[in-house]
This record gives structure tokens, sequence and C-alpha cells, in this order.
């Protein structure tokens, strides 16, 4: 008697120990995801730095022109 309740037992833990790998598999492709949106959104944001940066430097660039006409410098 005790051994059929033993094996209950372990096909109980079997069954849990599936549905937590089942769970972690799906934890893992979620995390995923998130590391890929964090990376997406890194990458946006540089790129939105150099372009701003690349403006900034026009902007100077058009300043020191106006400066030169005037001849202000």
């Amino acid at each position: 008697m005790s051994d059929n309740v033993n094996l209950e037992h372990l096909r109980a833990i079997r069954g849990d120990i599936a549905e937590i790998k089942l769970d972690i598999r799906d934890l893992k492709l979620r995390v995923s995801a998130v590391e890929i949106g964090i990376a997406n959104l890194a990458a946006s944001q540089a790129s939105q730095y150099a372009s701003l940066a690349a403006r900034a430097d026009r902007t100077e660039d058009r300043l020191d022109r106006i400066g030169r006409r005037l001849e202000l410098a």
C-alpha cells in the first residue's frame, strides 16, 4: 500500500515538474522579448541623439556663416 502512495506522489511530482518546465520555457521567451525591446529602445535613443547632434552641428555652422557675412566674427 505504501508503494502505491509513493508512486502517486512521484507521479504528482513529475507532473508538477513538467508544468514548471513549461512555465520556465515561457518565461525565457518573454525575457528574450523584453531584452530585444530594450536593445531596440537603446538603439533608437542612440540614433536620435546622433541626429540631434548632427542638427546642432549644422546650426552652429549656419550661425558661423551668418556671423561672417555680418562681419561679427
